[in-house]
């Protein structure tokens, strides 16, 4: 199951919503016959969700974009982040939140939009956020 976040991560509760459908896919995983694997691909305005430093807690008292990513990622979950877009936004890699200090072993991963695009005929559902 593909979870495609399009919207950026303020002005829409979206973005949360879809990392939170995909770690919901973990638990229902264990109640089906079925494996689901949960992907999520950040594109367009979406990339900015994986910014690090993210000050919600701070400002709004309310759980960050960047802490849901870090909770995905320690889980070991695949979080795709098109690369053309991030370039097009001026964003470098080392802008990007990482889970290293949460024990994960995966990092978000910079691919280019045909990769996002094979993720999308691969997978059997895609959802758009």
């Amino acid at each position: 199951m593909l979870f495609v976040v399009t919207k950026p991560p303020y002005k829409s509760e979206n973005p949360k919503l879809a990392i939170t459908h995909a770690m919901a896919c973990y638990v229902a995983d264990m109640y089906i016959d079925e494996e689901v694997e949960p992907i999520v691909a950040f594109v367009g305005d979406g990339v900015l969700n994986c910014l690090k430093n993210q000050r919600s807690m701070e400002f709004y008292g309310i759980i960050s974009t960047e802490q849901h990513i870090k909770n995905q990622l320690a889980s070991d979950m695949r979080m795709l982040v098109c690369e053309e877009d991030l370039q097009k936004l001026g964003i470098k890699q080392e802008q990007l939140i990482d889970a290293k200090n949460m024990g994960a072993d995966v990092d978000l991963n910079v691919v280019d939009f045909a990769q996002v695009l094979k993720e999308m005929e691969r997978c059997d559902q895609v959802m758009w956020f």
